[in-house]
């Protein structure tokens, strides 16, 4: 459903995506690997047209999503749960929520999806009212997530959702996310805990100095053990 194709992108004169080529399938866990400052972030702002690709496409559908910048691409139905959460701090966590659903004019809906999501992140019910800063890293990674899923959106984009958490709370995280594709929204993810990653996706990428080095099912990567010992450590 979403296609990255030939993407560069560049920070001044200095290239991060050197001609990106891939894809997230609907229904699908993509994930996206590769060690720090490979590209990973980049991508997925290019994605969600935060940044502008020099060249290259995006689409999703087949229709172009390049150019349009953040507001129109979460209108088209790609959301971001960026790394580090990114809550707005000073806000309560209610408003966090209604910011995620800007884009939309369907009130009775937004309202029933503020419930769904009550129902599933019990703990955000109760820290309605708090300040987004004062909540836990577990709980603000909670809120980040939920936040991207009130635009309601038909692929989720996740970067780096296990960064500096607990391992009890990062395998909650997963959890939550394994249950939302179940729930038809297709996932890109980024995430530097490769070996917990595999375990969700259903394909995956390997991006190294903004190039893709490798594409295909976890199976596919197990058996290459030259990337065994690059990126699983074994």
């Amino acid at each position: 459903m979403l296609r990255v194709e030939n993407l560069v992108t560049a920070y001044g004169k200095i290239k991060a995506l050197r001609g990106v080529t891939l894809e997230a399938r609907e229904g699908e866990v993509t994930c996206l690997l590769g060690p720090n400052g490979a590209g990973k972030t980049t991508t997925m702002f290019s994605i969600a047209g935060i940044l502008r690709p020099t060249s290259g496409d995006i689409t999703l559908d087949g229709e172009s999503l390049r150019g349009l910048g953040a507001a129109r691409v979460v209108g088209k139905g790609v959301a971001l749960v960026p790394e580090n959460r990114l809550v707005f701090p000073q806000m309560t966590v209610s408003d966090n929520l209604h910011a995620g659903a800007f884009s939309r004019r369907d009130d009775r809906k937004r309202q029933r999806d503020m419930e769904k999501i009550y129902q599933r992140f019990p703990v955000l019910r109760e820290r309605s009212r708090q300040p987004a800063g004062t909540l836990s890293g577990g709980e603000q990674q909670m809120l980040a997530i939920a936040r991207a899923l009130m635009a309601r959106p038909r692929i989720l984009l996740m970067d780096e959702p296990s960064i500096g958490l607990a391992p009890i709370i990062v395998a909650e995280i997963f959890r939550i996310i394994a249950e939302i594709n179940r729930e038809g929204v297709s996932i890109l993810l980024v995430e530097q805990n490769a070996r917990m990653a595999l375990k969700f996706a259903h394909r995956l990428y390997l991006i190294q100095q903004g190039e893709i080095t490798f594409s295909g099912t976890p199976d596919e990567l197990g058996q290459d053990e030259v990337i065994q010992r690059s990126y699983l450590g074994g």
